[in-house]
């Protein structure tokens, strides 16, 4: 019966500037629109069967799942031309046959819920406020595209710290984006913005 008809999955590789990364696109959605997880390693995965079986391959080292897509990152030598058509036809099986994403009551949390703990005083209120908006409309978009996600983390005497997630993580051009691209940009439209750093991402 076509009620009992397995949705086709589509997934299609996209490179991004990260070379040691891996966009996999899939035409379904794994978390509603504005949420993603990163998973630096395996021990994290608790509680995303898909991004256990991930690491289940030796030359995956780290799984980013955001609405749509996956990215993996890769700790070995092995070009990606060989990598991609295992990983496609793995993730394009797995989601076929059902497979979880996450575990059942699991929810990821908002994109912007690490802003609510930052710890900002009244007279900068209204420059977190500015710094968040353009991070959301802006910035957020274009490293999305890329594979990775980007959170606003905390504001201190001019210095904006932002947290850098998925294909961003480890990137070869992450500090050009960074300082060339963001801090260029809400220096520019924030002038009380003076440097722009990433927390708990190693260059």
């Amino acid at each position: 019966m076509i009620e009992n008809k397995e949705k086709m999955v589509s997934v299609y590789a996209e490179a991004n500037p990260n070379p040691e990364s891996m966009k996999f696109v899939m035409n379904v959605q794994l978390l509603p629109d504005g949420q993603s997880v990163d998973y630096p390693d395996l021990e994290s995965a608790v509680d995303s069967p898909l991004a256990q079986e991930l690491f289940n391959f030796d030359y995956v080292g780290r799984v980013f799942i955001a609405s749509n897509f996956v990215t993996v990152t890769k700790n070995s030598n092995l070009e990606w031309v060989k990598l991609i058509p295992e990983l496609r036809t793995f993730l394009k099986s797995y989601v076929e046959a059902g497979g979880p994403a996450f575990n059942e009551g699991f929810s990821a949390a908002p994109k912007t819920t690490d802003t609510a703990s930052a710890e900002t005083s009244e007279g900068d209120a209204a420059i977190v406020k500015k710094v968040i908006d353009l991070l959301e409309n802006y910035v957020r978009p274009a490293v999305e595209q890329d594979g990775g996600n980007i959170s606003f983390k905390s504001y201190n005497d001019g210095v904006v710290t932002v947290h850098l997630q998925g294909s961003c993580s480890g990137c070869p051009s992450a500090t050009v984006t960074l300082k060339a691209g963001i801090e260029n940009l809400l220096k520019r439209m924030v002038p009380e913005v003076k440097e722009v750093v990433a927390d708990g991402v190693t260059f």
